[in-house]
């Protein structure tokens, strides 16, 4: 049980009152010394009692867009003989707080209660520890305790609807796609050093030797389904506002491209690389991905983490960004699309890509979704 900041003022006035009613005989400044003695005493005996019931939280559900709403679950139950007396619960989400009213219960009963979690800032958002206080009615001491673990809510992009492109990989001796379907044929998309659990006859003898370790070779299917998004998350490429909008976008995109069975892949510039087999769950990887984001102070070139080729390229930026390096990819890709933030929606053609300028994410996914290829 402690007073709180009202209670502590109430006290120590009510003894300065006590004292100078006493030393000048003033008696009205003793019964409000003596009213205020009362109060806090009495506020002391009301709260001395602690909270003593069984509380469960639950966060529900874990993974919300951004701006939708999430819910706090509380089950409080009395597994005491005694009555219990209200209290109050009070959670903390991130830099927010919700205060529940709980009513008081018989022994033995119980009682849900459920409230909003705010979802305004992407992340991931602590929620909890969760603590239980017991006031009087004019708020001057109070009786805490903190029960449950600390959950984390990940509050994901918000994801517009958006059209899952196709886009295989270029064949080998002319830019674009095939209209001739190769059945069973596969690209070699790269080799990389063998790793414990790889196929024995993916291994690339000639590059083995050569390097005197063991490399396999990857290989892709020619017409499957596939998009690369790459996001700019240099600082000096466009203001915080802006690069929201362009983690909405990317998460539109790959959203779409994952949960229609595509291989997505996420690249930005500050050297992220989460590549999918597309699905349910490579979509909530990838917007994980998103969640933990942020913008970064390198000065790189957008474009230099692009080093595997195939499928459909969206590069999300802002109008003003340097892009000069897009043209050089169309040879490694059926289709290439700049996805351009500006606040009057124009933005510099380039030569060889689509370019598909707006003012806001949804403006922008609007745009991707009315081309026809």
């Amino acid at each position: 049980m402690r007073l709180t900041v009202r209670g502590t003022a109430v006290l120590v006035v009510s003894l300065g009152l006590g004292a100078a009613g006493f030393w000048g005989r003033y008696p009205l400044f003793l019964l409000l010394a003596l009213a205020g003695l009362v109060a806090v005493v009495a506020a002391v005996l009301v709260t001395f009692r602690p909270v003593n019931v069984e509380v469960t939280r639950d966060v529900y559900p874990d993974r919300v867009e951004r701006g939708s709403q999430a819910l706090g679950k509380l089950k409080v139950r009395n597994s005491s003989a005694k009555w219990q007396r209200g209290f109050l619960a009070r959670d903390t989400a991130g830099g927010f707080h919700r205060t529940v009213q709980a009513h008081g219960l018989a022994p033995g009963a119980s009682r849900p209660y459920d409230y909003h979690l705010p979802t305004p800032v992407r992340g991931r958002m602590p929620v909890g520890p969760l603590r239980l206080y017991r006031t009087d009615p004019f708020g001057l001491a109070h009786n805490s305790l903190t029960v449950g673990d600390t959950v984390t809510l990940w509050v994901h992009p918000r994801s517009h609807p958006a059209l899952a492109r196709t886009g295989g990989f270029p064949r080998h001796h002319h830019e674009g796609r095939s209209n001739e379907h190769l059945r069973g044929s596969l690209d070699l998309r790269e080799l990389r050093e063998y790793q414990p659990g790889d196929e024995m006859r993916d291994i690339h003898w000639k590059a083995t030797a050569r390097t005197g370790r063991l490399m396999v070779k990857e290989s892709a299917d020619p017409d499957q389904p596939r998009l690369t998004v790459v996001l700019d998350t240099r600082a000096s490429a466009m203001p915080e506002f802006a690069f929201e909008e362009a983690v909405d976008v990317a998460a539109s995109l790959l959203r779409a491209a994952a949960l229609a069975g595509h291989h997505a892949r996420l690249l930005t510039s500050g050297g992220t690389d989460v590549a999918t087999a597309g699905g349910p769950l490579a979509a909530r990887q990838l917007l994980d991905q998103l969640c933990l984001t942020r913008q970064s102070d390198g000065a790189g070139t957008l474009l230099s983490t692009v080093r595997h080729q195939g499928g459909c390229l969206a590069v999300v930026t802002a109008g003003g960004a340097d892009v000069s390096e897009l043209s050089a990819l169309r040879s490694r890709y059926s289709s290439i699309f700049l996805l351009a933030l500006t606040p009057d929606g124009s933005a510099v053609p380039v030569p060889g890509a689509r370019v598909l300028a707006a003012a806001d994410a949804a403006a922008v996914v609007g745009l991707w979704n009315e081309v026809r290829t």
